[in-house]
């Protein structure tokens, strides 16, 4: 099975007949066979020339680049080939028509909720969990996105508010959560995760006939591809937090894992390939799937809940956002 390849060096990519490597110097390098090679995630100052990405473009191989502190930059996808008229022209309606967009958007964040609770249950946060339940019955009244924005943001920073109480770790605490920068080691980790599984997201949204930049709880943009944040709500709670509670209450990374810059918070060299490493596992951690009857890893669950989105957009069957049985 090909996977994804983190670049965490600073060197040059590179392409040598039919194979691409990774040059740190005149001495060092690594090959990286094609067939092996998913998508690649490049965090260092990485050279690489128009015969690199000809033949990653042959090879359907995304690149997602990273700047220095971590954070999505963009990406390089290679020509669409899994392209549908008849699915593009289906999505945009359930765009267009306010309630099909208002039962997609609410879905979304009924499976990130369903998530969230199942994070405060494991960790015996009933307080929080008899708050956000409350918050929860609003949500089939609302008749905007605006006002769906405004539930999932009111649950999300009740959520927040029992890290403290999930992080053992004293060393670690968060008043609030912050994005632009984060401060804190705790939202730092929170916005590099989310980042990385942001991008995780649009490579198995690559591989579909969907259109990225069209999505229903985030607002299509020039800049972005919005449907990789619409999925990664149901996601993030469920890959992305988990993997902070436990490198953190297992002490993996500690506050040597991060830098300060003026009031901006980011991880080292180490602190993110640690990160990267136990992200990387959980990706591929497998489940016995309840209706496939098969072992399916947590990467191929958002291919499958790409699947679902199809199916709901064609008529074929109404969107279910995935909730985690296991």
């Amino acid at each position: 099975m090909s996977r994804r390849y983190y670049i965490n060096n600073s060197g040059r990519l590179k392409r040598k007949e039919n194979t691409i490597f990774f040059e740190i110097s005149e001495k060092e390098r690594k090959i990286i066979p094609i067939n092996d090679i998913d998508s690649i995630y490049i965090f260092g100052e990485v050279d690489l020339n128009t015969k690199v990405l000809n033949y990653l473009a042959q090879n359907d191989i995304p690149i997602h680049i990273f700047n220095y502190y971590g954070y999505y930059s963009g990406s390089f996808l290679p020509r669409k080939k899994n392209v549908s008229g008849i699915l593009l022209v289906s999505q945009v309606s359930h765009y267009t028509d306010y309630s099909k967009r208002l039962y997609l958007a609410k879905s979304f964040i009924e499976g990130g909720v369903y998530h969230i609770l199942r994070n405060l249950k494991t960790n015996q946060a009933d307080e929080e969990i008899e708050k956000i339940n409350k918050l929860l019955k609003n949500l089939s009244d609302v008749n905007s996105i605006e006002e769906i924005m405004a539930v999932e943001g009111n649950i999300r920073n009740i959520y927040y508010q029992a890290f403290n109480n999930i992080i053992k770790n004293q060393d670690f605490k968060i008043d609030k959560r912050e994005y632009n920068p984060p401060t804190n080691p705790i939202n730092t980790l929170i916005s590099f995760g989310n980042s990385v599984l942001y991008s995780v997201i649009l490579s198995e949204i690559y591989k579909t006939h969907l259109e990225p930049t069209i999505s229903y709880l985030h607002e299509p943009s020039e800049r972005r591809f919005s449907l990789s944040l619409d999925i990664s709500e149901i996601f993030k709670p469920l890959i992305v937090d988990t993997v902070i509670f436990n490198l953190l209450n297992y002490g993996t990374i500690n506050l040597s894992h991060f830098n300060q810059d003026l009031n901006f918070s980011y991880l080292n060299d180490e602190g993110r390939k640690i990160f990267l490493k136990y992200l990387e596992d959980k990706l591929e951690t497998t489940i016995k799937h309840k209706t496939l009857q098969r072992s399916v890893s947590y990467r191929t669950l958002i291919r499958l809940e790409c699947y679902k989105l199809i199916k709901h957009l064609i008529g074929e069957e109404n969107y279910k956002p995935l909730k985690a049985w296991w």
